[in-house]
């Protein structure tokens, strides 16, 4: 498999994870809207995954441009509009794009292609940042998990989450490494079902023992004794610990906490939102009704039926026993423990 997202003679290349399993493809994208529309449509998802993406679709407006001045700040700032509003909860999203304003405005006076050069360099450093900070919250999310331990997951925070490795994927893929993981359980992840599409596919192709059950099952087999943790990852982590991720991982947290089981949270410091109180706050993403009620474009609810899809939950502070980024492990008091760590203090 190439990577969930790189750049290519000017344009984006990416997996289209709409068509995973059963179909590798990748899309060829040379215009900012066509990348803003991949992430909207989520031919990408995943938190880091988002912002690499926004970034480089930031480098591909520059070098599509034939603007100079001030025409050529206009064009970026609309192409920069274009691409927060694709969608609201994933807070790498905007640092992405506010990291690639500060480095275009560093640039103000130097021409287009210097310009351009500029943003292709930022959104590459992005880039390496984000699988870097995979590879080191991995092995430090490992180092908490028990020896044969048998994992519980939700969603997709893998490699196709990210720039590579994975943030809860990447905790188990070094876990696995060191001999940490006997099993893998992987919630389905309705509607979008993200964990038996590309959760399932991912690890089945690395050779990590996976089993796929649907969300509702996760309770049953925490109270038969068969997991023994969580680890999950995150979209917007508020100042306080409040944890936004894939709608039922709240679910599957209070499960966690009755049946005396650590719920981990593994996310980049990109990922820590800290002018967001808490997570009542949080923007929550609804996405269309036909994601309810329609499978494999196929309706399966009845016509005119009232449909909600909220696309993401918040788990409160409370119920997370550990958030694991590339600088360390947070623990409860999270609003000094994040602090600290987005500081780099721990």
């Amino acid at each position: 498999m190439e990577p969930t997202v790189t750049w290519r003679d000017g344009a984006v290349v990416l997996i289209d994870q709409r068509k995973l399993p059963l179909h590798e493809e990748y899309l060829t994208l040379a215009d900012h809207r066509a990348v803003a529309a991949a992430i909207r449509d989520m031919a990408v998802r995943g938190a880091p995954a988002i912002g690499v993406t926004a970034a480089y679709g930031l480098a591909v407006a520059l070098h599509a441009t034939r603007a100079e001045g001030a025409a050529l700040a206009e064009e970026f700032e609309a192409a920069a509009a274009l691409l927060a509003a694709t969608r609201p909860t994933a807070v790498n999203l905007f640092w992405a794009i506010e990291r690639m304003r500060a480095r275009f405005r560093a640039g103000a006076g130097r021409d287009r292609t210097a310009l351009a050069e500029a943003a292709l360099a930022e959104a590459q450093a992005i880039d390496a940042e984000d699988f870097a900070a995979c590879r080191r919250m991995g092995d430090l999310g490992a180092a908490l998990l028990p020896p044969g331990a048998r994992v519980l997951t939700h969603c997709n925070a893998g490699a196709l989450a990210t720039a590579g490795y994975g943030t809860a994927l990447g905790v188990i893929r070094s876990a696995f490494r060191d001999g940490r993981i006997a099993r893998v359980y992987v919630d389905e992840t309705r509607p979008f079902l993200q964990g038996a599409r590309l959760t399932a596919w991912e690890l089945h192709h690395e050779g990590i023992p996976a089993t796929l059950i649907a969300d509702n099952m996760a309770g049953h087999l925490m109270a038969r004794g068969e997991i023994d943790a969580v680890v999950v990852g995150s979209d917007r982590i508020a100042a306080n610990g409040d944890v936004a991720n894939k709608i039922g991982t709240y679910t599957v947290a209070v499960l966690a906490k009755e049946h005396g089981l650590p719920f981990y949270v593994a996310a980049p410091i990109s990922t820590f939102d800290l002018n967001t109180a808490n997570g009542d706050a949080i923007p929550i993403e609804e996405r269309p009704e036909e994601e309810v009620t329609h499978h494999g474009g196929k309706r399966l609810a009845p016509e005119g039926i009232a449909v909600r899809n909220p696309a993401f939950d918040v788990t409160p502070h409370r119920y997370v026993t550990a958030i694991v980024c590339e600088r360390g492990v947070a623990r409860a008091p999270y609003a000094e423990s994040l602090r600290a760590l987005a500081e780099g203090q721990a």
